[in-house]
C-alpha cells in the first residue's frame, strides 16, 4: 500500500492572532487565516476545488460546511465539516491531503476555527452523556491530567517537589518561546518560582501548568508537488500522517495508567513508518505537541520516542527540548501560550512547522530545520483521539 509520503505539498498557510478575540466572529477569523494563506500561496478562493472545515463546538452543528463557504464566498464547491476532539484541525488536513493524493482534486484547503471565549466553555464541550449511563465519576481535564501527573511521579520515583519543578521547566520553556511570537495569546516570560508557586488548579498542576482559553483560526492550502513547483520554491511536503482513536481502553483496562497514552504511541508509529523515520530522537528536528497541561507534554516526549520511558526529566533538565537543544519542542509557545481553540490548534501547529521549515520563524527559528512533527491528543476521559503529522522540506 502506498502511503502519503511526498505525494502532497503545502503551498500556503495562514494563522490569526490567538487570544480573546472579542473583535472578531467566526467568519472574521476564518477570513483572516484563509486570506493570509491565499496571499502566501499566490492563489485566490476561486482556485480552491474542495475544502475541509475543522470546528468542534457543537452549537455549530447545523451549519456545517456553509460556515466556510459563506465566509470565503466559495462557489458551490464540496466542503466537509470534520470533528475529532482536539485532533479536529489535523483531521481536516488529513482529509485534504488524501483527496489530493487520490487524484480527486488538485488544489484544496483545510481551515480550523473556534471561538471558545464566547461559548462559556473552558475546554472540550460536552452536550450530554456519550453513549453512557453516566455512572462514572466526573473527571474534568485538569483533574484527569493531575491524576496522570501524580501517577507518573509515583511510577518513576519523583518526589512531589521534583515533579513540580520538572513541570515548571516545561512551562518556562514554552513561555519563553511564546514571548517571541506575535500571534500568541500570552507573550511574556515566567520564572521557575512563578510556575511552582502559582495558584493550584488541580494538585499538583498550577495555573502555569494549564493552557488558556482562546479564540483563533488557521488554514493551509494543499496541492500536488507538481503544481507546487509552479507556485513557489519553498513548498513543504507531507511526509507522514497518523491518527489513532481509542475504544475506551483507558476506562476499561487497569494497565492504562495515564503515564502513557497508547493513542499517541500508535499514531506516532504510523506516521513514522509512513515518513521513513526510524530514530525520532535523532531524525526529527523540531516538534509542536499538545501541551494542554505540562504533564501531557512530558508524557508525549516518551510516547513519541523523544525520550526513553521514565527519563524525560533528564532531557528536560539538560535543555534538550529548548530552542538551542537537540530537539526543540513547542517553538511557537505551544498551547500554553496560544490557548486551545479546539478546532484550530492542529493547523496552528502545522503553520509553525511550515514557517520553521521555510526558515521564516524569526527570532525563534530552529537552525537547519528539515523535518518537523505536530501532535494532538484529545477527547473526554477515556475517549482519546490522537493525530500526528510529519512535514519536510523538499529534497
Amino acid at each position: 500500500m502506498q502511503g502519503i509520503r511526498d505525494r502532497v505539498a503545502i503551498v500556503g498557510a495562514g494563522c490569526t492572532k490567538f487570544g480573546e478575540r472579542w473583535d472578531a466572529g467566526l467568519e472574521d477569523l476564518m477570513v483572516e487565516s484563509a486570506f493570509e494563506a491565499f496571499e502566501d500561496a499566490g492563489l485566490s478562493p476561486q482556485d480552491i476545488k474542495a475544502a475541509w472545515l475543522g470546528i468542534n463546538y457543537q452549537s455549530y452543528g447545523g451549519l456545517r460546511g456553509s460556515l466556510l463557504a459563506h465566509a470565503l464566498k466559495l462557489q458551490y464547491i464540496p466542503i466537509t465539516r470534520v470533528e475529532n476532539a482536539c485532533a479536529t484541525a489535523t483531521e481536516a488536513l488529513r482529509n485534504a491531503c488524501y483527496a489530493v493524493a487520490a487524484g480527486i482534486y488538485d488544489i484544496v484547503m483545510a481551515v480550523g476555527v473556534e471561538k471558545m471565549k464566547d461559548c462559556g466553555w473552558s475546554g472540550l464541550p460536552v452536550s450530554g452523556p456519550l453513549a453512557s449511563t453516566w455512572v462514572e465519576p466526573e473527571a474534568p481535564a485538569p483533574v484527569q491530567f493531575a491524576l496522570a501527573a501524580t501517577r507518573y511521579f509515583h511510577k518513576y520515583g519523583l518526589s512531589p517537589e521534583e515533579g513540580k519543578r520538572t513541570l515548571a521547566k516545561i512551562a518556562v520553556k514554552n513561555h519563553h518561546n511564546g514571548s517571541m511570537n506575535p500571534k500568541a495569546h500570552f507573550q511574556r516570560e515566567i520564572t521557575i518560582d512563578q510556575a511552582i508557586n502559582a495558584p493550584l488548579v488541580a494538585t499538583p498542576l498550577g495555573l502555569f501548568d494549564c493552557c488558556g482559553v482562546s479564540d483563533g483560526s488557521a488554514a493551509v492550502i494543499v496541492t500536488t508537488p507538481e503544481i507546487a513547483k509552479t507556485l513557489r520554491d519553498d513548498y513543504i511536503l507531507v511526509k507522514g500522517l497518523g491518527v489513532s482513536v481509542g475504544a475506551k481502553q483507558a476506562l476499561l483496562n487497569d494497565w492504562y495508567d495515564y503515564t502513557s497514552f497508547e493513542e499517541t504511541v500508535t499514531a506516532g508509529k504510523h506516521a513514522y513508518e509512513e515518513a521513513g523515520i526510524n530514530n525520532p530522537r535523532e531524525e526529527i528536528d523540531l516538534a509542536v505537541v499538545h501541551d494542554c497541561f505540562s504533564i501531557t507534554e512530558l508524557v508525549i516526549y516518551e510516547d513519541l520516542q523523544f525520550s526513553p520511558k521514565g527519563k524525560a526529566k533528564e532531557d528536560i533538565d539538560s535543555g534538550f527540548f529548548t530552542l538551542e537543544g537537540g530537539l526543540p519542542v513547542n517553538t511557537d509557545g505551544g498551547l500554553k501560550c496560544f490557548g486551545h481553540p479546539i478546532g484550530a490548534s492542529g493547523l496552528r501547529m502545522i503553520y509553525e512547522i511550515y514557517k520553521q521549515l521555510q526558515g521564516k520563524a524569526g527570532a525563534r527559528q530552529v537552525k537547519d530545520a528539515g523535518i518537523g512533527l505536530t501532535h494532538n491528543l484529545g477527547g473526554h476521559p477515556g475517549h482519546f483521539a490522537c493525530a500526528v503529522s510529519i512535514l519536510g522540506r523538499r529534497d
